[in-house]
């Protein structure tokens, strides 16, 4: 029996377990897991701002999507406040007024992201995370949140920051999915508690916080040429996009969300509906993997 159960232990390290995934990103980054019931639960701890920065998270855009000529997987450069030519595009397919142009720019539509330091303090799907500090990349709705306990709606709420380690509070990350889609509407933070009473441990644990102004570094982007080839490369793109015979152009820069065409600066957000955004968690499960394989 002894043998039996070292060729069982033997097994499972060898091939993954069941409804495990495989990791095809930065392992420096931290993700949550569903269970077998589509649930998902899990405990972080946002920390402060790196050493030598200026604020505890980063923002950026990209662009994920497919065509004839394969995946075009890359940041945009609305990112740094230039101009992109997927932003370029997509607002000549918006100002055509129609609507089939339209739907194409929304499935190109650019994605926003967040990226902040976490202390894993739970992980139910992977234990072997806990105790354990990682970059973790969320989208709008978890920002908002964080906004929420930083300016509460109501005044009989306290503000807290949530990024402290002595005067913040662990967050519970609650992933269910509502139509097909991961959504964290029940996410919420505990109550304010020092992350550990041991100083030494704190210092400790900030220090092993990750740079997070090297992910938005110009030298992470592509050029604007190197975009617009491997754009017209993946849509295979040859001329001007199609117009009505009204020739519609949207006058209300609000109303072309992916540009920043004869603005000199970036839109706010994009425009990404709900459901949209709550999908986030498999779909950069996808891109990482679609984004592997572009670069082999």
């Amino acid at each position: 029996m002894s043998s039996l159960d070292k060729l069982r232990a033997a097994m499972e390290t060898a091939s993954p377990s069941e409804g495990a995934k495989k990791s095809y990103g930065d392992d420096s980054y931290w993700k949550p897991e569903l269970d077998k019931t589509g649930n998902g639960f899990a405990v972080v701890r946002f920390l402060p701002t790196p050493e030598g920065e200026e604020m505890p998270w980063v923002s950026y855009f990209d662009h994920g999507f497919q065509g004839p000529g394969g995946w075009y997987i890359e940041k945009s450069l609305t990112t740094l406040n230039k101009q992109d030519p997927v932003s370029e595009y997509n607002t000549q397919l918006w100002n055509t007024g129609i609507e089939a142009n339209k739907e194409i720019a929304r499935k190109q539509k650019r994605r926003l992201h967040y990226v902040s330091n976490v202390y894993v303090v739970s992980d139910p799907k992977n234990p072997a995370n806990e105790g354990k500090v990682f970059k973790y990349r969320f989208g709008k709705k978890i920002f908002e949140q964080l906004k929420e306990a930083i300016s509460p709606a109501f005044e009989d709420e306290q503000a807290i920051n949530p990024f402290d380690l002595r005067e913040g509070a662990n967050f519970k990350i609650k992933i269910r999915k509502v139509d097909g889609y991961w959504n964290y509407d029940k996410s919420e933070f505990d109550s304010v508690s020092p992350l550990f009473e041991d100083e030494d441990k704190l210092n400790t644990t900030y220090s092993s916080a990750y740079s997070l102004t090297g992910i938005i570094a110009p030298s992470e982007f592509k050029t604007y040429e190197e975009l617009k080839e491997k754009l017209d490369r993946v849509l295979g793109l040859t001329g001007s996009v199609s117009t009505s015979t009204a020739e519609s152009v949207a006058e209300d820069l609000d109303e072309v969300p992916w540009s920043n065409v004869n603005t000199g600066s970036v839109a706010d957000e994009p425009v990404i509906s709900s459901v949209e955004s709550t999908s986030e968690g498999e779909e950069d499960d996808a891109m990482d993997y679609f984004k592997k394989l572009a670069s082999e």
